[in-house]
């Protein structure tokens, strides 16, 4: 992670502003922006007070005894009480109405379905956590679930909880050498995979890869496969065991056992700049806290919504709002296997058609992607049923955030544009819905408990409008513990640039209406003739023109300004690649921004280098544009083709 330098300069204007629309306030959980204000206000000034209330929303078996200890940059959140994670997304709701409620809707990639009430689902996780114990997992081992995503990869999740074992989920996209490393680090116990699953058309060879893995992972012991695919697959005699085989077996009698609110939950390995992942540490109490309180206010969850959120759960917003803040709630909770355009590209819109979604949680990358295939997919389906949609993962441009609220919401949803990381656990700042005017591109204000701040490199205010760094000045419950077997990096990554508030690693800035605007990674920014721009600003602006579906923007080195700017830019169906347009976006941005931001060079490609959860990956980018032979982790990115074939442009 970069250290603060010299400030960022904000370059991206934006004044559009969409206000609440009255008859989504009227049934709001928050219903102004007074209300908010006041709870937020309340949060800040005795966070213990305001948490503790919160806190009561959970089942405990026994109560905590003091809210929080804070001995920087450690946090211990309800110190004294015991809970049980599987027992609050599961138990408790087999006494109510929600006992026979769809808890998870299944969609395969190839067109299966299922459907698990939260008491069919209850049962599964009670036996597979029998399968568990029986296999020697105790209470601090460590879990890996390398799996696609199918109901059993959230069963797997809850069993671990429920026993008290830390799952380190891997996305299923990882390659074979990630697997092995992420085991090494956390001296995985066992492994929990399936034969393959389904990505566009085609099985992932899980277990495969799964092989090769474990040749270099000593401390796994046992592997347990489900058969998705019906594929044959190679089985190691005393090692490798079948999931249906030990579920037949298995007991549904497993009563949820108490542990320490700071009892570690999970483990969920990160990228590091130093090239290797950071596991980061979170517990139970805080980080349960935290993601069913932010998913109930955030998405105006009413215990008749069907959710559908398209993470996978390998990454954090598969974990917090796939499984535990939604099932902690109540939830009935969509989950998808596949590609968005498999078989064709309204294959998300098919599936809010079929199952009635009502709020939709999806990633700026995706968005972008549905612009290039074109508004008449969407425009092929029933949407009416949608209510609110989210944004997560990377700052959303203004003109996908229009696209967004225009075709898919139909101009009557509040967008909740989501900033959070997987150190914070649960989402940080974020439009209250029915409370907070949106605007488009901007994540608006911070989350009641969330003390957000843009600051300067020596750690002042910056004035509004201007860039800084951003910045957390209170602890928070859902925030990460540790990075795994690590305290030192921890302490040096997160907590040593400004002593006593968490560093995000983001730029950003703060507009006159108290809205943040974040501008993206500090790694991401260029540094031309001495000004700090950010690359998210101007992807944005040439995102803006009629012809762009997607950009992305690297600084590259030059003699005289110090970096230049170079602009990957892919262009929307059946556009032409000519020399003139070129000529014209580079005038483009020079006209919205200024001479400065002018790009040295404007190049077209048909896709991006893209990690697997969506995020472009422009260390790889700035090699190429460098002319530099990448030395890169490429283990997360989605299609080493498209390295491939911009490399081979270059030449």
């Amino acid at each position: 992670m970069t250290s603060p330098n010299t400030n960022i300069t904000s370059v991206l204007k934006e004044s559009r502003i969409f206000p609440p629309d009255p008859g989504f306030t009227a049934k709001a959980h928050i219903k102004s922006v007074v209300e908010y204000e006041e709870l937020w206000q309340r949060a800040k000034d005795k966070p213990e007070i305001f948490w503790g209330e919160r806190a009561e929303s959970l089942h405990w078996f026994t109560r905590w005894n003091k809210v929080l200890e804070w001995k920087e940059p450690h946090a211990k959140w309800f110190l004294g009480g015991k809970l049980n994670a599987a027992y609050n997304c599961l138990d408790r709701h087999l006494t109510t109405h929600r006992r026979n409620k769809a808890a998870l809707i299944f969609e395969g990639e190839p067109g299966d379905s299922r459907t698990l009430t939260y008491q069919q689902l209850h049962r599964e996780v009670c036996k597979f956590s029998n399968v568990l114990k029986t296999l020697g997992v105790v209470p601090g081992d460590r879990i890996t679930i390398y799996m696609p995503m199918i109901p059993e990869a959230v069963i797997a999740m809850l069993s671990c909880a429920r026993i008290g074992a830390m799952h380190s989920v891997i996305f299923g996209g990882f390659s074979a050498e990630a697997v092995a490393e992420r085991n090494n680090d956390a001296k995985a116990k066992l492994l929990i995979t399936a034969d393959g699953g389904w990505r566009r058309g085609k099985v992932v060879p899980l277990k495969q890869n799964v092989n090769d893995a474990l040749a270099k992972s000593p401390t796994v012991e046992k592997c347990i496969v489900f058969n998705r695919c019906n594929t044959s697959v190679e089985m190691q005699k005393g090692r490798d065991l079948w999931w249906h085989e030990l579920m037949n077996e298995a007991s549904a009698d497993c009563p949820a056992e108490p542990f320490d609110s700071e009892h570690p939950l999970f483990l969920l390995y990160t990228s590091g700049s130093t090239g290797k992942p950071k596991g980061i540490l979170h517990t139970t109490a805080g980080y349960l806290l935290g993601t069913s309180y932010t998913h109930k206010l955030l998405f105006d969850i009413k215990d008749e919504d069907v959710f559908f959120c398209t993470a996978d759960v390998g990454w954090i917003t598969g974990h917090s709002y796939i499984v535990y803040g939604p099932l902690c709630n109540g939830t009935t909770v969509v989950i998808y296997e596949g590609a968005p355009n498999q078989p064709r590209e309204d294959r998300f819109w098919e599936i809010i058609e079929k199952y009635s979604v009502n709020i939709l949680y999806t990633a700026p990358t995706a968005i972008r992607a549905f612009i290039k295939w074109g508004n008449h997919w969407p425009k092929g389906r029933d949407l009416s049923s949608l209510r609110l949609l989210g944004s997560v993962g990377e700052p959303i441009n203004p003109e996908a955030w229009m696209w967004y609220h225009d075709v898919i919401g139909g101009g009557r949803c509040p967008i909740v544009d989501t900033w959070w990381q997987t150190e914070t656990g649960a989402i940080m700042i974020s439009p209250v819905p029915g409370a907070i005017g949106t605007k488009p591109g901007s994540a608006t204000r911070p989350f009641p408990g969330v003390v957000a701040e843009v600051v300067d490199k020596g750690g002042n205010p910056v004035p509004a409008g201007s860039g800084g760094f951003l910045v957390i000045k209170q602890p928070w419950p859902s925030m990460l513990r540790t990075i795994w077997g690590d305290d030192e990096r921890y302490h040096k990554t997160y907590w040593s640039h400004y002593p006593g508030w968490y560093f995000t690693a983001d730029g950003a800035r703060q507009d006159e209406d108290g809205y943040f605007w974040v501008m993206g990674r500090v790694d991401d920014v260029l540094n031309v003739s001495g000004h700090r721009l950010s690359t998210m600003e101007v992807e944005s602006v040439l995102a803006q023109h009629a012809k762009v579906a997607e950009a992305a923007v690297v600084g590259k080195p030059d003699d005289i300004k110090g970096e230049g700017i170079c602009c990957f830019v892919t262009l929307k169906a059946g556009v032409e690649k000519t020399d003139e347009l070129k000529k014209e976006l580079r005038e483009h941005v020079a006209h919205e921004i200024g001479a400065l931001a002018r790009p040295d060079e404007v190049r077209f490609t048909e896709a991006l280098p893209k990690t697997r959860s969506g995020k472009i990956m422009r260390r790889l980018l700035r090699d190429i544009a460098a002319n530099r032979i990448s030395t890169q982790d490429t283990s997360t990115l989605e299609d080493l083709a498209v390295l491939a074939k911009l490399r081979d442009d270059e030449e």
